[in-house]
């Protein structure tokens, strides 16, 4: 999941939060979670004030950003000593399914 500035948005991506008319998630949405975005969909956030919206994935590289393969060698640089005990074998896949799962569909094409 991550969260872009509504100028980032682009149509097919899907929504991973309701949408609020204000930052305030007092009230109804005024979108669900799950819904994919349109063009017409942007534009009328854009009516109604919306800043920001958060998507499934990780659709969005910031600049400075680092990439899969960076943060998943880290990942096995900090478990290498380790690797063979049941439990932080485990906590490894874990942390990895995380960073596989939070920085979208497409990393393992990067990570290549």
């Amino acid at each position: 999941m991550q969260n872009i500035p509504l100028l980032f948005a682009k149509a097919g991506m899907i929504l991973a939060r309701d949408v609020f008319r204000e930052e305030s998630q007092a009230g109804m949405p005024i979108c669900g979670k799950g819904t994919e975005l349109t063009d017409s969909l942007i534009v009328r956030f854009g009516h109604m004030d919306v800043q920001n919206v958060y998507v499934e994935g990780h659709p969005v590289r910031e600049e400075g950003e680092r990439s899969i393969a960076d943060l998943q060698r880290d990942l096995d640089g900090r478990f290498s000593k380790t690797l063979l005990e049941p439990l932080n074998m485990m906590l490894h896949g874990v942390y990895r399914a995380y960073l596989t799962k939070s920085m979208g569909d497409d990393c393992d094409r990067q990570s290549e």
